[in-house]
């Protein structure tokens, strides 16, 4: 049986849209000292570069940056600038597909990240329900 989408197109994009003003930029993309620590610790300007790329992805709207996919220019400019490396050392991250998958495992590891499961979905079911129930007012 189909599945039954909850969202719109135009729903599902707004709601993956990565922020489009400085100031929105500014607030999900500022790393902590914490984070800049632990991105330090990659090797070259390329890897620290890409793995906090790949960190504001997961952080915000909360997907992986797909293998081909080529960063949101700002969000790229803000990071390089954070980490004081230059944008073209983009060019140079992933050549081994093995170092993405790397930092990615490493990313989930350090922050905690985890894919959502139907245990997750399950939670969020009962909860929001709960919610529900409080009221009974519609949308």
């Amino acid at each position: 049986m189909p599945r039954r989408s909850i969202l719109s197109a135009a729903e599902r994009e707004s709601l993956l849209a990565l922020p489009d003003t400085k100031d929105e930029l500014i607030r999900h993309y500022t790393f902590s000292e914490s984070d800049l620590s632990i991105i330090r610790q990659r090797r070259g300007p390329a890897n620290r570069l890409g793995f906090a790329v790949q960190l504001c992805y997961l952080r915000f709207p909360g997907v992986i940056l797909g293998a081909d996919e080529p960063p949101f220019p700002p969000l790229l400019r803000l990071v390089a600038n954070q980490l004081k490396v230059g944008i073209e050392s983009w060019d140079e991250y992933g050549q081994r597909e093995q170092t993405r998958r790397e930092h990615l495992v490493e990313l989930q590891t350090v922050f905690g990240f985890q894919p959502f499961t139907i245990g997750h979905y399950r939670q969020a079911v009962q909860l929001l329900t709960e919610l529900a129930m409080q009221t009974d007012k519609g949308i």
